[in-house]
């Protein structure tokens, strides 16, 4: 992980489930430093997401946490992933029109996209870089430009 809220040392490593009290105190740490109230429910989706490096939909987390046995509605689950993404905890991917996955590494990045998968792949923000864009109006400038790469197989 690249991003400087996760690139804590030992104490907040990623731990199995249920949440070990030494990562459930850095978690909250971070919650609050995000300017956000540490519940049951943050908690428990920043553990599934916070120093783990993936790429999931709101969806693929509230079937984790019905099958890991905790009671949160989708509603819940979108409005956390909605917070996070405000706070810089996570980032937003659009992919195939309205479907989000959300990115947890929030580092400058870009992405391949296996198209025939739904799967996403990081690409290292020194391995690609976009220059001379055109058409930039007057009066604005690049603030930040993330490319995504579909792919295929051979002769789909």
């Amino acid at each position: 992980m690249h991003s400087e809220l996760s690139s804590h040392s030992e104490p907040c490593a990623p731990e199995a489930d249920p949440v070990e009290p030494s990562r459930r105190s850095c978690l909250t740490a971070i919650l609050r430093m995000a300017g956000m109230r540490p519940t049951r429910q943050r908690l428990d989706l920043a553990d599934r997401l916070i120093g783990r490096d993936r790429h999931v939909t709101a969806e693929e987390l509230y079937v984790e946490t019905a099958e890991a046995g905790h009671e949160l509605s989708l509603a819940t689950v979108y409005n956390t992933l909605r917070q996070f993404q405000s706070s810089g905890l996570v980032r937003e991917l659009a992919f195939e029109g309205m479907r989000s996955v959300f990115d947890t590494d929030t580092s400058h990045h870009h992405h391949f996209y296996l198209t025939e998968e739904s799967r996403i792949i990081d690409i290292s923000a020194d391995r690609l870089s976009v220059t001379d864009l055109p058409g930039i109006p007057d009066g604005y400038e690049v603030n930040r430009v993330e490319v995504v790469v579909r792919l295929r197989r051979k002769g789909h």
